[in-house]
């Protein structure tokens, strides 16, 4: 899977600085653009959309894991993400990732030309640690134990901040026990997948925590953090958003997860002007 390997620069850039990963889901229901690009010449069109704006990865994910969403068979997953893959293959200049928790998906996706893979359940599918494993590709690991997202439920009374680093280490470990080395792992704390507004502004603020167990992602873009404490409906979430963003990087981010390219993209690269990568972690 030298492909694989050769992409991990742009998931965890060599240079120091912010990979910018633009989002495009292919589902007919997620929060922020469900069903806008799940036909095949629209996603086309958004992919290069993304690339030409700047995203150093396009994350491409047919199954919405916003609450109350309806689960869909592996067979549906790959039937709305691999056409987009194949088409998309050498034509937009950057890497892909597949926003995957299914081995057949996560197998498919990479023989059609994807390169990452970012599981929102962490490698805890029946046969995903195996299947990461042996296609060799750089992967993501994000806190939503049990799916609580998608149930729209969160624990009670928890110690959020430990409850994600404890998580996420242990499925560090697992990831390493099945055999994907360190440089080929990320992990992302799930803001917003079964956590309250207050859990994640704890998290945020503790992100140097999560730092120390591996590079870390960020997906906070038009997310109910960035809008609900101002009243701001999805489509007002941009200045937010950023905001976010830029503070995620200062705990220690390396991968932001957004919608809107081209302006985080100008965002981070004004903050990378003034502070260089060792300055910051606060």
């Amino acid at each position: 899977m030298a492909q694989a390997h050769q992409a991990a620069a742009a998931w965890l850039r060599p240079d120091g600085r912010v990979a910018i990963m633009g989002i495009l889901n292919v589902t007919p229901d997620s929060f922020s653009d469900g069903g806008l690009f799940l036909p095949l010449d629209k996603a086309l069109r958004r992919a290069e959309a993304l690339a030409c704006a700047g995203a150093d990865i396009v994350d491409i994910g047919g199954e919405s894991t916003r609450p109350g969403a309806r689960p869909v068979s592996p067979d549906e997953e790959c039937a709305r993400v691999i056409p987009v893959v194949e088409a998309l293959r050498g034509r937009i200049g950057v890497p892909l990732s597949v926003d995957t928790s299914e081995p057949l998906v996560m197998t498919e996706a990479v023989a059609a030309g994807a390169s990452l893979i970012n599981d929102v359940r962490a490698l805890m599918r029946p046969g995903a640690l195996a299947a990461a494993a042996a296609l060799g590709a750089p992967i993501c690991l994000m806190h939503d134990p049990a799916g609580a997202a998608m149930a729209g439920v969160r624990g009670e009374g928890r110690d959020i901040v430990t409850e994600v680093v404890s998580y996420l280490a242990l499925r560090r470990d697992a990831a390493r026990a099945a055999g994907i080395p360190d440089e080929r792992i990320v992990v992302d704390p799930g803001f917003g997948f079964g956590k309250d507004l207050d859990e994640n502004r704890a998290l945020l603020r503790a992100l140097p925590q999560l730092a120390a167990i591996a590079p870390v992602l960020v997906g906070v873009s038009r997310k109910r953090m960035a809008g609900e404490p101002w009243g701001l409906p999805v489509g007002g979430r941009l200045q937010t958003s950023i905001a976010l963003a830029l503070a995620a990087i200062r705990g220690g981010a390396r991968v932001v997860r957004v919608h809107d390219v081209r302006e985080t993209r100008e965002a981070v690269r004004a903050w990378e002007w003034v502070f260089e990568p060792k300055e910051r972690v606060a």
